[in-house]
């Protein structure tokens, strides 16, 4: 009874709309200041000064000390207040969306399907912030990874239900099909692309798509604020 009443309580537009729009901003201007005060290196030149924003991965601004030998403390620090904030903050968000679809038993069953890998998705967020690369690498690459696998089954899942339903217009749910196989496509990259510590190509294609995809899931969460907060009489 507890839970149901906590569940219910997050169906609102600060949950669904306020709190998304402030992390996403949060979580850039955060990264931004992680890029800043990152020292230098890179997995394939130690020597380098600074962040290369082709040349370093997210996940470089999380580890303990920089490729180059410098202490890492500072921007280590707001990676992991960022990634912490998105594991909550995707938490909440994915434990509302389901009371939208309970007026048909199959739509509702898909919805909390999504929502059962969006908290996978989720602690995986908060995991990669405290296994930094340096210091745990397998547990991290693991995290990391399942991000996006396990995101990928919940935007297909909520692909679904948006379209069977008339709770937002069908071009959200074109939204998240868009974001559905751009994550497909980014666990095939995961998958299939050489090797970042193959080549400096490699390791500028793999960084790229990384930023891409981190892109366009900030821009996926945005698009959908917009589809609640249009539906105030939903909330």
């Amino acid at each position: 009874m507890i839970f149901k009443r906590f569940i219910h309580s997050l169906k609102n537009t600060t949950m669904l709309v306020i709190l998304p729009r402030v992390f996403i901003s949060s979580f850039i201007l955060l990264q931004i200041a992680a890029m800043i005060t990152y020292p230098g290196g890179t997995i394939l030149d130690k020597t380098t000064v600074g962040y290369y924003f082709t040349l370093n991965f997210f996940s470089d601004l999380g580890t303990y000390t920089a490729y180059n030998g410098a202490n890492n403390f500072f921007s280590l620090i707001l990676f992991v207040i960022a990634m912490t904030l998105a594991g909550f903050t995707f938490t909440f968000y994915y434990l509302a969306l389901p009371q939208f679809f309970k007026d048909q038993k199959t739509n509702y069953y898909i919805a909390i399907l999504g929502t059962i890998f969006a908290l996978g998705g989720s602690i995986s967020m908060i995991g990669t912030a405290f296994t930094p690369g340096d210091l745990y690498p397998s547990p991290h690459d693991l995290f990391a990874n399942w991000i996006f696998r396990f995101f990928l089954v919940t935007s297909f899942c909520y692909t679904i239900v948006i379209f069977r339903t008339s709770v937002l217009p069908n071009k959200y749910a074109m939204g998240y099909a868009v974001f559905t196989l751009m994550i497909a496509m980014y666990v095939g990259v995961l998958e299939l692309a050489p090797s970042p510590f193959l080549s400096h190509s490699a390791l500028v294609f793999n960084v790229v798509t990384q930023k891409l995809i981190v892109l366009v899931f900030c821009l996926a969460i945005m698009y959908q604020t917009f589809g609640f907060s249009s539906r105030k009489d939903l909330l």
